[in-house]
């Protein structure tokens, strides 16, 4: 008989920062019944729920997924208005008669994410990518809702037109 190792799954991951919205997020997804699931007809399969990333660069907002397993023909992203909608599926392994699972983690099916996109957005300029299991989503902000610099007249020019008037008086 082979040795299992089994992974405790009562004790969540700690993350290194503490997040807000991942407390929300399992405070959200806890379900108080779940100790009776067998009596309910509730199963405990895990739902294929991936992470996004959401992030504001200079020009532009940055989504990005892990989708392992997830093939660009099984993945959908619409904009309806502001709103982006992320959807798509991960298929279930098929099993054969012999085989034998010792544990069953990963986590298959279908997922859907909405986020709402700032005023500043240009959907109509999106870009998406897919790559090594890993979805870029790259929204670019509008000309006029990007971040301009503004140059200070400040003590600096004062005191050079000072000395320079000085400088011409005593020439």
């Amino acid at each position: 008989m082979a040795n299992l190792i089994r992974r405790n799954e009562s004790q969540p991951e700690t993350p290194a920062v503490w997040d807000p919205f991942r407390t929300m997020r399992d405070l959200l997804n806890w379900d108080p019944f779940a100790e009776m699931s067998p009596v309910l007809g509730r199963t405990t399969d895990a739902v294929f729920t991936p992470r996004f990333e959401v992030k504001e660069t200079k020009n532009a907002y940055v989504f990005k997924a892990d989708l392992p397993g997830i093939d660009e023909k099984d993945l959908e992203i619409t904009l309806t208005g502001n709103r982006l909608t992320i959807s798509g599926k991960r298929d279930a392994e098929r099993q054969e008669d012999g085989d034998q699972f010792f544990t069953y983690e990963r986590s298959y099916g279908s997922f859907s994410r909405s986020f709402t996109l700032p005023e500043g957005a240009d959907p109509d300029h999106a870009d998406a990518d897919l790559r090594n299991g890993v979805l870029t989503l790259s929204v670019p902000k509008h000309p006029e809702h990007q971040p301009k610099k503004i140059s200070i007249k400040g003590l600096g020019d004062k005191v050079k037109g000072v000395l320079g008037a000085k400088e011409k008086g005593n020439a």
